[in-house]
């Protein structure tokens, strides 16, 4: 139980990481403010950090990770997409992202309390994700 538990919470960080790479790529190129646009790529580094590591983890379990939900993740790109078009600013962008961070937290605390059995390091790395989210959750929240 321990095992599976471990691998099932590394690919749901898996799969948040994906989507928080995602949506910063998605907007990054349309933040007007320079200081804005350079933390979106800090965080975006980060996030591509984890997505290294956590491959490595992977790896070590020889398992391939997993993809986010392909309806969040379209749900997500038309959400994105459609507020863009209506309104193209740095505030829209902060929002759309403190929306995903919201969630991204929300989940893996979700899957903290599902996957209880995980190993500690498996946890660990769960709680450095959602601590990252909610860094960049108080840094978005000047460009609100």
């Amino acid at each position: 139980m321990i095992e599976h538990d471990t691998i099932e919470l590394y690919r749901e960080c898996d799969a948040g990481i994906q989507m928080g790479i995602a949506a910063i790529d998605e907007v990054k190129d349309h933040a007007k403010n320079g200081d804005f646009r350079r933390m979106l790529d800090d965080y975006q580094r980060e996030y591509a950090n984890l997505q290294n590591e956590m491959q490595e983890i992977l790896h070590e379990y020889h398992d391939e990770g997993k993809d986010p939900n392909p309806l969040a993740k379209g749900m997500a790109w038309l959400k994105t997409n459609f507020t863009m078009a209506m309104k193209e600013t740095d505030q829209t962008i902060s929002d759309l992202l403190t929306d995903g961070c919201n969630m991204g937290i929300k989940s893996i605390n979700k899957y903290l309390n599902q996957y209880g059995a995980a190993d500690g390091r498996a946890k660990d790395f769960a709680r450095r994700l959602i601590e990252l989210q909610d860094r960049q959750l108080k840094e978005l929240a000047r460009y609100l």
